[in-house]
């Protein structure tokens, strides 16, 4: 398994999710996006319509109709009923569950760092995890480092 941490400064969530979701999108993959906090799950999905105006990144919600043909589902758990091999973790809060994904994408803001540092550290002596750290640069491009 791999796990991204994303160390939220210059963007909010939102727009963080809606950028990883196109890379996930194009590279052919499905995803999960997990919140618990359904005002923030909503912020997504509106970003996630805004991008592009034509080329908006298809999604639903999970327990709605159709939920298993969505290339993006948005929920609140770590289920999978789209087939999803990646997730976006939006609300900086592991869940074990996630351990079922190829990969996830753990997105963490400063007051989530000492918890954020605490997983990593548990991921980093764990063979069968691939950790990475990513932060955002001051033109909002992803650098791969610590």
């Amino acid at each position: 398994m791999r796990v991204d941490f994303y160390q939220l400064s210059r963007d909010p969530v939102d727009l963080t999710v809606a950028k990883l979701a196109r890379k996930a999108l194009q590279a052919g993959e499905r995803l999960v996006v997990v919140s618990s906090d359904s005002s923030q799950r909503e912020a997504v999905s509106k970003a996630l319509w805004e991008q592009g105006g034509s080329a908006f990144l298809a999604h639903g919600n999970a327990g709605e109709p159709h939920e298993a043909r969505q290339p993006i589902l948005l929920s609140d758990s770590c289920v999978a009923p789209n087939e999803a091999r990646m997730a976006i973790i939006a609300d900086g809060t592991w869940r074990e569950e996630a351990s079922g994904f190829a990969r996830v994408m753990l997105l963490f803001d400063p007051q989530g760092r000492d918890a954020a540092a605490q997983l990593w550290r548990r991921f980093a002596a764990d063979e069968a995890v691939d950790n990475r750290i990513f932060k955002q640069d001051t033109n909002g491009s992803w650098r791969e480092g610590a």
